[in-house]
């Protein structure tokens, strides 16, 4: 049993969960794995994933889980921890199958149930993938060690950096010695994870917002002009100023920036960062507040996406007495033991909006990142103004 915890996850899925119990409780969606690196899977993967997928019946919310939750999450009032000590994974919501090397899963049913399986169906394939193809990684002293090096120059710099790696990780194990390793850097520069499991075992804290996702739906819900501002005023409205770091690449940053005026601008401490150039989101990013007669070093940008210590030292020279910077690094630090990570996501692929399908959309920085079928996008991509 790969999942043995039931905050095993990220504490995005729970903050959108208690949205999509508040204010969508009856809506339907489907998800849908992508293998965007197109590696083969082993044959019978799909039938270890189901046996991984069955055992998820078993988790609930523990006592201690319940009080960690309550003590650092205090945005999620005690009604939702209720529910979720009530709420048990049911695994006919999760379809699988698999012809030759090519695994199709597909996540179907109530939007306030069927979001928790994401990140832990993701790490669950992950570490399903490296077991069962004999992957060969590096030994454990030198794997904490590689996490150990890289967050102490992290510290040397000054710089707030957290643990997002939950969704591709080599196995838990590994994750959980990283964060064991980095929580030695605890008020050096550590500022806690993702993950909320490990943020209780380490009494660190649980880091996180919203996804895509809590945008895609309100796109498909009510349309693509109105989806940015909606999302961001419902959000607003669940958590009153808590959890205030917007996500600004669902329809790309342009037409975030569009929607992001005075009012969200003064009411969220900043916005993160994940697909394009880092370098020119500052810029834009910058330049926004400035118009909008904000002091940029008041708020922060969150850089998530695809970070090495490199990228890293690059997006700090840069951005450094401009705008205050936060990281949130996954891969690099949940994955990087001599292995070729699996490069896949499961996104939120159609909402049932009265009575009928209606795809969703991402339109990334990345136009890789875009997802949603190309009569879709070309759609979305025409409502919004884009070239």
């Amino acid at each position: 049993m790969i999942i043995k915890h039931f905050t095993d996850n990220d504490l995005y899925k729970f903050t959108m969960q208690y949205g999509a119990v508040s204010l969508f409780p009856s809506d339907v969606v489907r998800y849908r794995f992508t293998n965007r690196g197109g590696d083969e899977f082993p044959e019978g993967f799909d039938k270890a994933l189901r046996q991984e997928v069955e055992s998820m019946a078993q988790l609930k919310l523990t006592k201690e889980e319940h009080e960690f939750l309550k003590e650092k999450c205090y945005y999620l009032p005690p009604a939702y921890l209720d529910f979720i000590a009530g709420y048990r994974f049911d695994p006919n919501e999760v379809k699988i199958s698999q012809e030759g090397g090519k695994l199709e899963v597909i996540i179907e049913g109530l939007w306030y149930r069927t979001i928790l399986w994401e990140v832990p169906l993701m790490a669950i394939i992950s570490e399903l993938f490296f077991k069962m193809t004999g992957a060969k990684p590096y030994d454990k002293s030198k794997r904490t060690q590689t996490a150990d090096d890289k967050m102490k120059l992290y510290s040397s710099m000054g710089l707030k950096i957290a643990d997002f790696g939950t969704r591709r990780r080599y196995s838990f194990e590994n994750h959980d010695d990283v964060v064991g390793a980095l929580n030695r850097y605890a008020g050096k520069g550590f500022v806690g994870t993702s993950n909320v499991y490990l943020a209780m075992k380490y009494n660190t804290t649980p880091i996180g917002t919203h996804a895509h996702e809590w945008f895609m739906f309100h796109a498909a819900k009510f349309g693509y002009k109105i989806a940015n501002k909606l999302a961001l005023e419902n959000w607003v409205n669940v958590y009153r100023g808590d959890l205030g770091i917007a996500l600004s690449d669902t329809f790309t940053t342009e037409v975030f920036f569009r929607d992001f005026d005075t009012l969200y601008a003064k009411l969220f401490d900043g916005v993160r960062h994940d697909s394009g150039s880092p370098l020119e989101f500052a810029d834009k990013t910058i330049e926004h507040y400035k118009k909008l007669r904000i002091n940029p070093l008041s708020k922060t940008i969150v850089f998530s996406d695809a970070l090495n210590p490199d990228m890293v030292k690059q997006i700090v020279d840069y951005c450094k007495g401009r705008i205050g910077m936060s990281f949130g690094i996954g891969t690099n630090f949940t994955n990087d033991v001599g292995v070729k990570p699996l490069n896949m996501v499961i996104k939120i692929d159609t909402v049932m909006v009265n009575g009928v399908w209606t795809k969703v959309v991402k339109l990334s920085d990345n136009p890789i990142k875009h997802t949603g079928g190309t009569e879709a996008v070309e759609l979305a991509k025409k409502s919004l103004g884009i070239a």
